[in-house]
């Protein structure tokens, strides 16, 4: 899910605006600020390159290292939608401080402050000093996002609304792979102590949550579009319905699951290179046209190893 995320708070925000009458690119803009708070939370995986720093030798073995490193924080700290709501504040303030005269800069100031320290003091106290550099990396994340809402001309009300967005619909989209994200820390609840279980057999579990994922893909795409008044219809080539050959795949790749997952990832996103024609990729004008036959390819080919999956299993 780490596109989705971000293109999920991108859809709403710009799909919001846009509703509101704002021109075009406005909504486009907005909508890209969220999406980049929306992904904000998993720059907690940046700790998982101290995997790949091991040494490990071989793709698997550094794959396995990266991963391990990354269950130690990923979903953590990042994910708390208590925290989350006060960078949120935060990241407004330090907007604010830009906007206003010197006495109420040093007001706003003064709740930044405030508003990191409480963070970064509490994570510290609950957790220890690795989860406090990791919570540092993602306010130093959002103070560049703030950064970006500055140079688009965007003020502290827009950040906050943003940051919301994108920061509390972040951990709902990790609820069907891996373990649930701990909503409320550092509050000693949990809301959920399992992921959300879309079907007992393993591998139709994770092909649901890939058609999740696809789901918001193709839902900022049409948001796109109608920001645009285009038709995507008309955008796919023919060559998508190669996609459909991926149900063959059934017998060459091991059946997907949560914990073996990339033959079947990589594979069926491959579908979507094949799809488009290399010639249609280089033309800057046809961008889109590659965007929605790959997509459309992509899906097919989910769509097709799914029935047959299903069929043969």
């Amino acid at each position: 899910m780490f596109v989705g995320h971000g293109l999920l708070a991108f859809a709403i925000a710009a799909s919001v605006a846009h509703r509101r009458g704002w021109s075009t690119d406005r909504a486009l803009a907005v909508g890209i600020l969220a999406g980049l708070f929306g992904t904000l939370p998993d720059i907690d995986m940046a700790y998982a390159l101290f995997g790949l720093a091991a040494g490990a030798e071989g793709l698997f073995a550094a794959s396995d290292a990266f991963w391990e490193a990354a269950s130690v924080v990923h979903r953590a700290v990042t994910h708390s939608l208590v925290l989350g709501a006060i960078a949120a504040v935060g990241f407004a303030a330090w907007r604010a401080r830009t906007t206003n005269a010197m006495g109420q800069t040093r007001i706003w100031l003064g709740a930044v402050v405030l508003a990191f320290t409480a963070l970064l003091g509490s994570v510290f106290l609950t957790s220890g000093p690795l989860a406090a550099a990791i919570v540092t990396i993602f306010l130093l994340g959002g103070l560049a996002i703030v950064h970006v809402a500055g140079s688009l001309d965007f003020g502290p009300g827009i950040v906050l609304s943003t940051a919301l967005l994108g920061l509390l619909t972040h951990p709902f989209g990790d609820l069907f792979t891996g373990s649930p994200p701990q909503f409320l820390y550092p509050l000693d609840v949990t809301i959920l102590a399992d992921r959300v279980l879309l079907h007992p057999d393993p591998t139709l579990h994770l092909l649901g949550a890939f058609f999740v994922e696809l789901a918001t893909i193709w839902l900022a795409l049409v948001a796109v579009a109608h920001l645009r008044g285009w038709q995507l219809l008309p955008r796919v080539r023919p060559r998508a319905a190669l996609g459909v050959g991926y149900a063959g795949a059934v017998f060459a790749i091991p059946a997907p699951t949560l914990q073996v997952s990339w033959p079947f990832v990589f594979s069926v996103l491959g579908v979507g290179l094949i799809a488009v024609p290399i010639r249609l990729r280089r033309q800057v004008g046809d961008r889109w046209y590659t965007v929605v036959t790959a997509l459309t390819a992509v899906t097919l080919a989910g769509l097709a190893y799914a029935t047959a999956y299903s069929l043969v299993g």
